[in-house]
C-alpha cells in the first residue's frame, strides 16, 4: 500500500502522475479534512472571476477516489508515523505502507498580536476559510490586510476589484520586496492605490480589539485605523510536526534530496511541507515538477527531480507582473529599464550571468526568451 498524506496539489498531483504509470498498485490518501479537490491560486482571485467556495471545487473526495482508484480517508488525522514498523497511525488504527509520501502542506504564521480580537482574524489557506471568508466579509465595507507579499497584493487587487476599501499593512517599504526592487513595488503600489488599496508601510499591527461592529488596529508607528473585517496574509511555514515526531530530519521544512527521499526509508516529502536540496518553493511549478519526478520513482523508475527557472505570475490585474527571483544569497544587480508602466528588470551575477526578472505589463512577453538565458537551480 502506497500511502499520501494529505490531499491538496501535491497529494492529488502526486496520486494523478502515479496512476498514469501504475494503475493496480494499492493506493490510499488521507486527509484531516474533506478531500475536496480545487486549485488553490484562485483563491485570491475568486472574488473578481465571480467564484464562490462552491463552484471553485471541481470534485469532492468520492469523485476523486473513483478518477484516482483509490481509498481516501478523510477527517482523518495521521498521529503517528512509525518508520521502523512501516506504519502510520490514525486515531488508534495502525495501517501498514510500503511507501509513504508527505504532502501534508504549510500552516499560516500568526503574528503576535495582542487584543481582544486576536481570534477573529482570518488567514485563508484552505477552501473552508474561503467559505467562511465569503459568509463574513457580506455587508462589509473596509477591510484590512496583514502582509504586502504576494498572498497580500492579490487579495488586496481581488477584494478591491469588488468594491471594498482595502487597508494592506506591512513593515515593508514596496509590495513584494521579498522579490523585486523597491522601485518596481512602489509602481505596483502606485496602480493598487488607484484601484482603491491604501497602503500602510513600514509598520506593523500591534493590537487588534474588537470596538462595537468594527476592529480598532493599533500600528507600531502609535497610528491606529478601523476594519469591518481583518486578514493576516503574513506569511506560511512548512508543515513539519508529524516528520518531526518521527524523527525524520526537518529545517525549514521536511529535508529532502532530489529523489524527495527524507532520512527514512521509503518516506518522501512533497509540496509546501517539502524543503528541496535547501529550497522551499510553495509555487504551481515546483509541485509539479516533483509530483512527475516522484510518480516515477514510487513506479519502481527512481528518478531526480529537475529545478529550472520557474517564473511566478502574480495575479495582479491592476499591474500584471511575472517573476522569477534569483537565489536569495547571490550577490549581483538589478538592471531595469521602464518604459512608461512596461518595465524589465534583470539580476545579473559578478560575471554578468542573468539569474533573475521581473517583467510588468506588455514586457510579460518576454518571459520564455528570458527563462531559458537563466541557469537552473538543479
Amino acid at each position: 500500500m502506497i500511502i499520501i498524506i494529505g490531499t491538496g496539489l501535491a497529494g492529488y498531483q502526486l496520486a494523478r502522475e502515479f496512476r498514469k504509470l501504475d494503475q493496480t498498485t494499492p493506493l490510499m490518501l488521507v486527509t484531516a479534512d474533506d478531500g475536496q479537490y480545487y486549485p488553490k491560486p484562485q483563491l485570491s482571485t475568486a472574488l473578481t472571476h465571480k467564484k464562490t467556495a462552491e463552484t471553485l471545487v471541481t470534485a469532492n473526495a468520492e469523485a476523486m477516489t473513483t478518477q484516482l482508484n483509490a481509498i481516501i480517508r478523510t477527517r482523518s488525522q495521521v498521529s503517528h508515523i512509525d518508520s521502523k514498523n512501516k506504519t502510520i497511525t490514525i486515531n488508534d488504527e495502525k495501517i501498514l505502507y510500503s511507501k509513504l509520501i508527505l504532502a501534508c502542506g504549510a500552516d499560516v504564521i500568526k503574528a503576535p498580536l495582542l487584543g481582544n480580537a486576536v481570534d477573529d482574524i482570518l488567514s485563508i489557506n484552505h477552501i473552508y476559510h474561503y467559505a467562511e471568508f465569503e459568509k463574513l466579509i457580506k455587508n462589509k465595507k473596509r477591510i484590512a490586510i496583514f502582509g504586502a507579499g504576494l498572498i497580500g497584493c492579490e487579495f488586496a487587487n481581488d477584494l478591491s476589484n469588488a468594491g471594498y476599501e482595502v487597508h494592506l499593512i506591512a513593515p515593508d517599504k514596496s509590495p513584494l520586496e521579498r522579490f523585486m526592487p523597491e522601485k518596481i513595488g512602489h509602481v505596483l503600489q502606485q496602480a493598487l492605490e488607484k484601484n482603491g488599496v491604501h497602503f500602510h508601510l513600514q509598520c506593523f499591527a500591534k493590537q487588534v480589539d474588537k470596538v462595537d461592529h468594527a476592529y480598532r488596529i493599533s500600528l507600531s508607528n502609535d497610528d491606529h485605523l478601523d476594519a469591518d473585517f481583518v486578514i493576516s496574509a503574513i506569511g506560511l511555514r512548512p508543515h513539519v510536526d508529524l516528520a518531526k515526531r518521527a524523527n525524520i530530519h526537518t529545517s525549514r521544512g521536511v529535508v529532502v534530496n532530489r529523489y524527495l527521499e527524507t532520512s527514512a526509508d521509503d518516506i518522501y516529502a512533497l509540496g509546501d511541507c517539502a524543503e528541496v536540496e535547501g529550497h522551499v518553493l510553495p509555487f504551481i511549478t515546483p509541485i509539479l515538477n516533483c509530483a512527475r519526478a516522484l510518480a516515477k520513482t514510487i513506479a519502481g523508475e527512481r528518478t531526480a527531480v529537475d529545478y529550472p527557472a520557474m517564473p511566478v505570475t502574480v495575479k495582479t490585474p491592476a499591474h500584471p507582473i511575472v517573476l522569477c527571483p534569483p537565489p536569495a544569497e547571490m550577490k549581483g544587480n538589478w538592471e531595469i529599464e521602464m518604459k512608461d508602466n512596461n518595465i524589465k528588470a534583470q539580476f545579473f551575477d559578478e560575471q554578468h550571468q542573468l539569474y533573475g526578472f521581473v517583467l510588468t505589463n506588455e514586457a510579460v512577453k518576454e518571459r520564455a526568451t528570458l527563462v531559458k538565458q537563466i541557469p537552473g537551480l538543479f
